[in-house]
């Protein structure tokens, strides 16, 4: 299977998630790489070319995901998938702290941990856009309340 995704596709997903970072609640204009479509399911684990297997993603979520499904738990080493926008809620799996996101779950801990979303240099980038009110988006509400 391809992974080319159509235009229409592309939009779909982009506009569905407010152009908003589905993991890491960045807005693609506060993003100096900007955001990407990520197969939640890679093409190379059978996922398909789908909006249901899509996700918004920012380069560096998607980066640090790769083709990656999951992960071990840090405290019982039990293989745990990743959060999924698809299917899970964020809330449910993720808090705010401020600019950290904190995992409420095993499924948030992997995905928090493999995505290094409380890496240095993305809280720094978090904070200094909620400095300028940019943090969380306007738009993150859908995905945090």
């Amino acid at each position: 299977m391809s992974d080319y995704i159509p235009i229409q596709l592309r939009q779909l997903v982009a506009h569905r998630a407010h152009s908003i970072c589905e993991y890491c609640l960045i807005h693609e204009e506060d993003t100096y790489f900007g955001c990407q479509v990520d197969h939640i399911i890679s093409i190379k684990h059978g996922g398909k070319t789908v909006a249901t297997n899509l996700a918004f993603a920012c380069t560096f979520c998607n980066r640090f995901k790769g083709s990656d499904i999951g992960s071990l738990t840090l405290t019982s080493g039990t293989f745990t998938r990743f959060y999924n926008p698809r299917t899970d809620s964020w809330k449910n799996h993720f808090k705010l702290d401020g600019v950290r996101i904190e995992p409420r779950s095993e499924i948030g801990e992997v995905t928090e941990r493999i995505l290094q979303l409380n890496a240095v240099d993305r809280l720094l980038e978090r904070s200094i856009l909620a400095e300028i009110d940019r943090f969380p988006p306007k738009g993150a509400l859908d995905f945090i309340d």
